[in-house]
């Protein structure tokens, strides 16, 4: 190792321990924070957000950049040292982009904004938050004008999420799902048939649920001794070192099923954390190659095996045993038939597999109109219900089911949501080589060795971390590019049998 690199990762180490102080904030306001603290976290958060831009857009980042670029012109492209410098000049161009000031007061609406966006959702008052979601927007139409584009503000913010992906990109993803998708929709529909998941209701003490999902996670993989669950409004995993990733999920009193899909999801995020190698600690390395990657994590766990025949017969009798009303007289296909019911619902975090990605599209073409000024602000919950009347065929009845349920444009997290559908594709994609190695995946899902399945995914995704930008890594693991393919002929194999149709 180069006398200049030592010198940058020592360097950014301390950025990335300021990132992850950070990140503590922000997980202590969604969790544990004092409702009036607001303002403060505000202010806190917009200092030390601007404070580590400042560090990081700093000349001396660009000369020890430079210095490691000129040393390393003669070693491995591949190597980690090469790497590191390649994701770190990427990080760098990007951030010296945009202004300091935008940071700062970006950094201070999201705590705002985030507390505003609770609120609404709890009185169901979509006009209390619209002025913060308007300023979201604004300020967001000026960090895409910072970092530049060719065609679309859309293809400035989705690159930060997943590198090299554009809008126009985007639109063909969705373009090669949705007709297939809309005719699985209509033959299942065409069926008649439909499950009975009134089994899936009862009365579930919350302090149940907590211990229940917290030994399902961590009989999955997700280590808490270097994790913990706590509730939030909204479900997510925040990672400040890999040996600190919590997760967070929601409860429902009369329905745990929210509860446990929505704890199998997070861990999913978590052990994709908690798998970064120990010599990728506190450098750009740590993490996740995109937040699709990442997603597909979240996605696999919560899908490829949680929702599976297998998972279904390991985990019932367990759940007899801590929740024998209403699980005592279930079977295991009634509980496999009840989790897989196909119908169109308000909520994108609680939707079957087959109406999930019709959910992203929603939001897609929603915050698209929203950043080009093609939909104003005003105008978001009737174009919300006619759109989830368009794909789905149902309208919210209020706004805390339509417009006001995700958390994700409260903070800024614009050109995000297309990273869902990614993860979806790419979770399938990995279950197809995995099949590959472990030809007996459903009977390890079913005799609850899940040990030699998330050995897998560390061995082909976990221990790149960011090593390796999104479409290498998928070639990686699974010797080709990511494809709708694999993800299409899961769903219509799967439904296909359990609706019996041709």
């Amino acid at each position: 190792m180069t006398h200049a690199l030592d010198q940058l990762k020592s360097y950014l180490a301390s950025i990335t321990r300021l990132q992850q102080i950070g990140g503590l904030l922000s997980w202590d306001q969604q969790t544990m924070m004092p409702p009036k603290a607001t303002n403060a976290r505000a202010e806190q958060m917009a200092t030390l957000e601007s404070f580590i831009h400042n560090l990081f857009t700093s000349q001396k980042t660009a000369e020890l950049l430079a210095k490691c670029e000129s040393e390393l012109t003669e070693a491995d492209p591949d190597s980690d040292e090469v790497r590191l410098v390649r994701v770190t000049r990427r990080d760098y161009d990007q951030a010296t982009k945009i202004p300091a000031a935008l940071v700062e007061e970006l950094a201070r609406h999201q705590a705002q904004s985030h507390e505003v966006w609770v609120q609404a959702r709890r009185e169901n008052n979509f006009s209390l938050f619209a002025p913060a979601l308007e300023k979201m927007f604004a300020l967001t139409r000026q960090k895409a004008e910072s970092l530049g584009y060719q065609h679309h503000p859309y293809d400035a913010l989705i690159d930060l999420y997943e590198p090299g992906m554009t809008y126009n990109d985007t639109v063909a993803l969705f373009d090669s799902l949705k007709p297939a998708l809309v005719e699985l929709v209509k033959n299942i529909a065409e069926t008649g048939r439909q499950f009975d998941d009134s089994c899936l209701q009862g009365d579930f003490p919350i302090a149940k649920q907590h211990t229940f999902t917290q030994e399902v996670v961590q009989a999955l993989g997700y280590d808490l001794t270097r994790g913990r669950q706590d509730p939030a409004p909204h479900p997510f995993c925040s990672g400040f070192s890999r040996d600190d990733v919590r997760i967070t999920t929601r409860f429902d009193t009369h329905l745990l099923i929210k509860a446990l899909f929505a704890s199998i999801h997070e861990a999913g995020h978590a052990m994709y954390d908690q798998g970064t190698p120990e010599a990728y600690e506190a450098t750009p390395l740590a993490g996740g190659a995109s937040l699709g990657v990442h997603e597909s994590q979240s996605r696999f766990w919560e899908n490829m095996v949680g929702r599976s025949y297998a998972f279904c017969k390991w985990i019932l009798p367990r759940l007899q045993e801590v929740f024998p009303d209403p699980f005592a007289n279930l079977n295991a296909l009634e509980l496999y038939q009840a989790i897989n019911r196909v119908q169109p619902s308000f909520i994108r975090v609680e939707a079957d597999e087959v109406t999930y990605n019709l959910h992203i599209l929603l939001r897609f073409e929603l915050e698209t109109q929203l950043l080009d000024g093609t939909l104003s602000v005003r105008d978001l919950p009737d174009a919300w219900n006619a759109k989830m009347q368009e794909y789905l065929g149902i309208t919210p009845p209020n706004d805390a089911l339509g417009c006001l349920q995700d958390i994700h444009w409260a903070e800024g997290l614009i050109g995000y949501f297309p990273t869902y559908t990614i993860g979806n594709l790419l979770s399938a994609q990995l279950r197809e080589a995995m099949l590959q190695d472990l030809p007996n995946l459903e009977t390890l899902i079913e005799q609850g060795e899940f040990s030699p399945i998330l050995q897998w995914l560390r061995q082909h995704i976990h221990v790149y971390g960011r090593k390796f930008l999104p479409q290498e890594l998928v070639i990686r693991a699974t010797g080709k590019p990511l494809s709708a393919a694999p993800y299409l002929a899961y769903l219509q194999t799967k439904f296909k049998e359990l609706y019996a149709f041709k």
